[in-house]
């Protein structure tokens, strides 16, 4: 007896949805780089001859490369000598050699970039914050840098919420701070996330000369939509505004309740916990209090640009055998035990294929018949334009006046293998396996 035992009745036909989000895409990454560099207030704080450290995160933001690429092209231009540090806390297992390899993938290179690309775990201690709290930050820039530039995008956070998310501020707190400060504010747990990293940020403004962050937001295509250059006075107050843009550009999954989410990939490049939390509404303890509200969720596997890193693989109902077998434990664990949160890379139910996955997250949910199931299949949480979407709420999203059929109604249909014939598309296929 094995998990066919669980395939009561019959599944409900699906069809392919598309999703109406905001788009304001920058076409010229270049152009819009150089224009804020124009900005009088932001081409004076960099003088000629002057060591420049730009910051190279490990999410995978859109067109990052072409983004730092264009910012060493204007510094050169003013005279001064770029350089970009790997700034992603405890990322790529934690060792230099590993955050290279992160952002090798995202296509920011020595030979790419025209400049070099110094890549250490070692800090220097400012000082302490708050209730003696240290304040790490990268040795390369400290010593080998005349000023460093952060340059992240400011959104949404999936572990916590306040003023001040995910950043300029969050990148010089815990990303320049390398793994020690990683670890320093996990220590603190998220809930004094809100107000730490504000005070560990100024704090670094204070004593390290950073003149402007190089803010960037997203669209609901998780396309650049937004480059700003924020003078570091400014900080603080325009990263709250731009958190707000950010929140209200991005992407979320329509309706009011799914039965089964599938979604086919997460990762590190998707989000920092594998899922996004603000579109999954699901966090350790359970469901978040937004919409729609989700009974189970089905991950089928991991990106490639993770590189086995599964964190966030816990928050997953089912998943697939594949997800395990491409698991780094290193790079998950150091993940997760600097986060000091270890569900995150807790496994799920683990099934063969997407046919048993499916079926056995229907069985899990209370008070649902399967051929009147709610199911959802997304290719990730940063890519929502594409939907598949099961029959019993077609009706309910096509009343929203944005989300629209792309076809007809299909049977969901499953290989020898069991696994799913049809394919999303976001742009470009992808496979269905």
């Amino acid at each position: 007896m094995g998990l066919e035992i669980f395939e009561r009745g019959t599944l409900p036909r699906w069809v392919r949805m598309r999703q109406t989000l905001y788009t304001d895409t920058i076409e010229d990454v270049a152009a819009a780089v150089a224009q804020e560099f124009a900005r009088p207030e932001i081409r004076e704080t960099i003088q000629p001859g002057a060591r420049v450290a730009l910051t190279g995160g490990s999410r995978g933001i859109d067109r990052i490369a072409q983004v730092l690429k264009a910012a060493a092209h204007e510094i050169k231009q003013l005279g001064a000598q770029p350089f970009i540090v790997p700034a992603m806390g405890s990322h790529g297992g934690a060792t230099a050699a590993g955050q290279l390899e992160i952002l090798a993938h995202y296509g920011v290179t020595e030979e790419a970039m025209g400049c070099p690309i110094r890549s250490s775990m070692d800090t220097v201690l400012l000082g302490h914050v708050e209730d003696n709290v240290p304040v790490w930050f990268d040795k390369t820039a400290a010593t080998e840098a005349d000023i460093t530039i952060p340059v992240n995008r400011v959104k949404p956070h999936t572990d916590f919420h306040g003023h001040i998310e995910s950043g300029l501020m969050k990148m010089i707190a815990i990303g320049l701070g390398k793994q020690k400060g990683a670890d320093t504010f996990h220590a603190r747990s998220f809930a004094e996330f809100p107000t730490l990293i504000p005070a560990v940020g100024q704090f670094t403004l204070q004593h390290m000369p950073i003149p402007f962050g190089l803010a960037l937001v997203e669209d609901g295509h998780s396309r650049l939509s937004l480059i700003q250059a924020v003078p570091a006075d400014r900080i603080l107050a325009e990263e709250q505004e731009l958190l707000e843009i950010a929140r209200e550009r991005m992407a979320r999954l329509p309706g009011e309740e799914i039965d089964v989410l599938i979604v086919d990939q997460l990762g590190k490049d998707i989000s920092g916990i594998g899922a996004d939390t603000n579109v999954i509404n699901r966090y350790w303890q359970g469901p978040l209090p937004q919409t729609p509200l989700i009974k189970r969720i089905v991950m089928r596997d991991l990106t490639q640009d993770t590189e086995g890193n599964a964190c966030g693989v816990g928050l997953g109902d089912v998943v697939l055998q594949q997800i395990v077998d491409k698991l780094d434990p290193v790079q998950t664990y150091m993940n997760v035990i600097t986060a000091k949160g270890p569900e995150g890379a807790r496994i799920p139910l683990t099934v063969a294929n997407d046919r048993e996955a499916l079926f056995v997250a229907l069985a899990c949910c209370h008070q649902i018949e399967n051929e009147t199931s709610r199911i959802v299949r997304i290719q990730d949480t940063k890519h929502l334009e594409d939907l598949w979407v099961s029959e019993p709420l077609v009706a309910e999203l096509e009343a929203t006046g944005r989300v629209h059929r792309m076809g007809e109604m299909e049977e969901i249909t499953f290989d020898a293998r069991g696994m799913f014939t049809q394919a999303i598309r976001n742009g470009a296929a992808v496979a269905a396996s």
